[in-house]
């Protein structure tokens, strides 16, 4: 190496430093990603910017806009969810743009795989946000929360269990998990059943004790052929199974055992809950009237109808594996697609551009 005076040649640091920038434009690094996640109760928004360990937010969105509302009943999107998504919809393009956001995914679960005029509600956002939705399945949706659930995963345990309590729907995913080969899915299973379609069925504002047993026996009958087909009770012991649940009704629930004053994703994200307490402050909940549990910060107004019949989900879930405790993830699918759109960019070619 030439030098001058002692010093390293000048040349050679305007080398290593073009270098280094190129390295910096290939692959992911040269973009910021988004993740939409619309949900039948939540529409999210994640912006990120890669780093060495994963990613940086640098902007979120979450509003519940209830799309699903009504369409266990009539099999269709009403023009008020409707209305209510595109507004939040428009939000999340908003930031996007101000972002600079160069590579998109946005997707749409439940409410719109069920809904027969969902065509003409993905053709009003486009024409109206410029955001292109794409409807995924559930085993799609379940890989994603997988791999978004990836750093809450215990590496003594050889398998997992993650749910993903929705509005619509309840993903089961049963994991393999070794520390060569990482998390694999080996089986996957969707309920019909999510916290809007058994309130809108159960009136969840006020289950009797009766009505609630009644709802956890009948998640559990509904439960049982995912554990016929898989045996997962027969790897229950000690650590061997880990179970990570990764939805607003485990996030509240943690908030509410931790008497938050506030919600605190740092305090809640990657918690381990024990069934003992998840199964306390479910009832506790339970028997709690609609105005209380709204009065309750870590709950509040639009999610205090709907937090029981997510319980009730719960319930049975802890019943029928009983595996002792469940660690929490405030993340899930949204991590989970941009993950895998910086390891696609990776691999190449290029994606669709943001929005598209």
């Amino acid at each position: 190496m030439a030098r001058q005076g002692g010093q390293r040649d000048p040349a050679w640091r305007e080398r290593r430093r073009s270098g280094e920038d190129k390295k910096k434009t290939r692959g992911r690094w040269g973009h910021t990603y988004a993740a939409v996640d619309l949900g039948t109760n939540n529409c999210r928004l994640l912006v990120a910017r890669p780093t060495r360990d994963g990613f940086r937010v640098i902007d979120a969105f979450s509003r519940i806009v209830r799309l699903g509302e009504g369409v266990d009943r009539s099999g269709r999107l009403s023009p008020e969810a409707m209305e209510r998504t595109i507004t939040a919809l428009k939000v999340c393009a908003a930031k996007m743009r101000r972002r600079g956001v160069t590579r998109a995914r946005n997707v749409a679960t439940a409410a719109c795989r069920r809904a027969s005029n969902c065509n003409e509600f993905l053709a009003r956002v486009e024409h109206q946000t410029g955001l292109r939705l794409e409807i995924i399945s559930p085993g799609e949706e379940a890989n994603l929360a997988v791999t978004g659930c990836r750093p809450l995963l215990d590496r003594q345990s050889r398998h997992a269990l993650v749910f993903d309590i929705g509005g619509g729907s309840t993903e089961l995913i049963w994991v393999a998990h070794d520390q060569l080969r990482g998390a694999e899915p080996i089986a996957a299973t969707s309920l019909p059943h999510g916290v809007v379609t058994l309130t809108e069925q159960y009136d969840g504002r006020e289950l009797s004790p009766t009505v609630y047993e009644e709802l956890v026996a009948r998640i559990c009958d509904e439960l049982h052929p995912f554990e016929q087909a898989q045996q997962i009770s027969r790897h229950i012991d000690g650590s061997a199974v880990q179970m990570i649940g990764t939805s607003g009704t485990v996030t509240t629930l943690s908030g509410v055992h931790l008497d938050l004053a506030k919600y605190d994703r740092q305090r809640v994200d990657g918690l381990w809950l024990s069934f003992v307490d998840a199964l306390a402050v479910s009832r506790r909940l339970r028997d709690m009237s609609l105005e209380q549990r709204a009065r309750h910060p870590c709950i509040g107004r639009d999610r205090a109808d709907l937090v029981v019949a997510g319980c009730a989900i719960l319930e049975a879930i802890c019943r029928t594996w009983p595996v002792g405790r469940l660690r929490v993830g405030d993340r899930g699918l949204r991590e989970g697609l941009l993950v895998s759109q910086m390891q696609a960019e990776d691999r190449g070619p290029p994606q669709q551009a943001a929005g598209s």
